[in-house]
């Protein structure tokens, strides 16, 4: 299934959050916070401006955002847990940052 997100929305997927402190140790699934680290997977079209015209998003596809703990509003899409949000949600975008590598470190 695809899914195309309207207008200023953005479809995010979670970047879990590291799973042993620096000192090494394991933080359990009870005491962990939901992730506010995410990729972009969709964007919208955009939204119109007073002039009516159509004014594009700042985030693209594939970039690794901040957002807000209680930020958007989460779906279930082909079995992934995501995260539908509107633009202004989003907090900031981590430069030179990919989601796989944000995995892997």
């Amino acid at each position: 299934m695809s899914f195309r997100p309207l207008h200023d929305r953005v479809l995010v997927r979670r970047i879990d959050a590291e799973e042993k402190t620096a000192g090494g140790i394991i933080i359990p699934d009870t005491a962990k916070e939901k992730p506010i680290q995410g990729e972009v997977i969709a964007v919208g079209a955009g939204s119109k401006n007073d002039k009516g015209e159509i004014q594009k998003l700042d985030v693209k596809v594939g970039d690794v955002i901040l957002f807000g703990k209680w930020s958007g509003t989460e779906v279930k899409i082909d079995g992934q847990d995501l995260l539908i949000m509107k633009e202004s949600d989003i907090l900031g975008v981590l430069e030179g940052a990919s989601a796989s590598s944000k995995k892997a470190a």
